[in-house]
């Protein structure tokens, strides 16, 4: 990976040169089936120069909200969130989701996971008894922020979920009830820390979950960390292509002593090219949101520079119109 940053580098550095006129832009959405996408704070905590980078040198219309101005999303303040509704009309920029924390805790009663990794909470902490809270909380936001999508979770992973999934189950349902009162929509990352994690575990919660508004985020580099993963295509055809709402893109290299790191798009074990190429075909119409996590360019910024025209040349390897 490391001999190969030059050549990243440059792929980053030449997209970082050319800004779109709003006329291409606007062009090449009309022919792009996918809602394409960044988190906003894989570029900056910085959120007016982030949507900067979104919309003026990516040339894209959609931002996923997860956490600025070293805030988490659902810290923000009601000052706060006029600002940032302000910047997001100034870029002309919409909102895939509110890439939120929701039920990323321990599940109560249940005996801590040996690896106990609790990763990535991004500026967040709360407890199970905070989560009803929050999801009202989150709701909120959803409205403000003019999306009709909530990101969420399924608990801190356990060694042996069996004897609670189904109050995982249960608990995943009242939250897609409550979302489905205000006509929002749940997606449930398939994220290696938590409960669900692989596109076999997605599909059974799916399955067990049968609220429509209950849908997946399907992040292939979050199920290619796992030992013999290929989640394009075999963990991919196991979902219910009508039940996926929301992706994220970013990729994973495998070492030969079993463990891994991130990788740009473009790199590592996640076919995208197949897998955008599918999920074209297959009708998916929502959002394919860059988070990045690799952090081989340097900085967040350069990382997530390099790491979409890696995105952006497998939509366009998958003839996507993109």
């Amino acid at each position: 990976m490391h001999s190969s940053r030059r050549t990243f580098l440059s792929a980053g550095a030449a997209t970082a040169t050319v800004a779109l006129s709003p006329r291409l832009v606007k062009a090449m959405s009309a022919s792009c089936p996918f809602r394409v996408a960044v988190i906003n704070d894989e570029i900056s905590q910085d959120f007016d120069h982030a949507c900067s980078v979104v919309a003026k040198d990516f040339g894209l219309e959609w931002i996923e909200l997860r956490g600025m101005w070293n805030k988490n999303i659902i810290a923000l303040d009601e000052s706060q969130i006029a600002e940032a509704k302000r910047i997001l009309a100034k870029y002309n920029l919409k909102v895939t989701d509110i890439a939120s924390p929701l039920f990323k805790v321990d599940w109560p009663g249940a005996p801590l996971s040996k690896q106990s990794e609790r990763r990535d909470t991004f500026h967040a902490d709360a407890d199970f008894k905070a989560q009803d809270a929050l999801l009202e909380k989150c709701v909120d936001l959803a409205k403000a922020f003019g999306t009709d999508r909530i990101r969420c979770f399924d608990f801190w992973r356990l060694d042996d979920v069996k004897p609670y999934r189904a109050a995982i189950n249960d608990k995943l349902r009242q939250a897609a009830q409550r979302a489905a009162k205000d006509n929002l929509t749940l997606v449930l990352e398939n994220e290696m820390a938590c409960n669900t994690a692989t596109g076999g575990e997605s599909a059974a919660v799916l399955a067990a979950v049968t609220e429509s508004n209950l849908m997946l985020n399907w992040d292939p580099g979050n199920a290619a960390t796992f030992p013999d993963a290929m989640p394009f295509p075999n963990g991919y055809d196991l979902l219910p292509k009508r039940r996926i709402g929301h992706c994220h893109a970013k990729s994973v290299v495998r070492k030969p002593d079993g463990k891994w790191e991130w990788a740009p798009v473009g790199k590592g074990m996640v076919d995208w090219p197949g897998q955008l190429k599918a999920m074209a075909k297959d009708g998916y119409r929502y959002a394919v949101s860059l988070e990045t996590h690799w952090r081989g360019g340097g900085t967040p910024e350069a990382s997530t520079r390099i790491s979409m025209a890696g995105l952006k040349d497998a939509l366009k390897q998958a003839g996507t119109g993109c």
